[in-house]
């Protein structure tokens, strides 16, 4: 069987889970920001909107807790990791959404 290689992530096996003794191909918190991306549905078809500074304050905390472990040597755990990524994932399509729809509008105002 072949191995999956994410060049984006680090894949540190402290910082990933294992299921069924086969460590996932992305860390924990990379796993939490795809998990997130699941989202985009929700947001590109209107089923829920969020304002713009919601959606970067929704980014920040995996960057804080990343931050964190960098600057001052705390180890997060794999479930916050995960917890953060979701939570960055859902603000990130929720950004992406925002700017999609509004260079969508933008087009449509130049040509119609």
């Amino acid at each position: 069987m072949t191995n999956l290689h994410f060049t984006s992530c680090h894949q540190i096996p402290e910082r990933s889970f294992f299921f069924n003794g086969r460590q996932f191909p992305i860390c924990a918190r990379c796993t939490g920001i795809y998990i997130g991306y699941l989202a985009m549905p929700i947001f590109l078809f209107n089923i829920a909107e969020m304002s713009l500074l919601w959606a970067i304050i929704l980014t920040l905390p995996t960057y804080i807790d990343g931050y964190i472990q960098a600057r001052f040597n705390i180890e997060s755990t794999n479930m916050r990791r995960l917890i953060t990524g979701i939570i960055s994932g859902v603000g990130t399509m929720a950004l992406v959404a925002i700017i999609g729809q509004g260079a969508g509008r933008y087009i449509r105002n130049l040509f119609f």
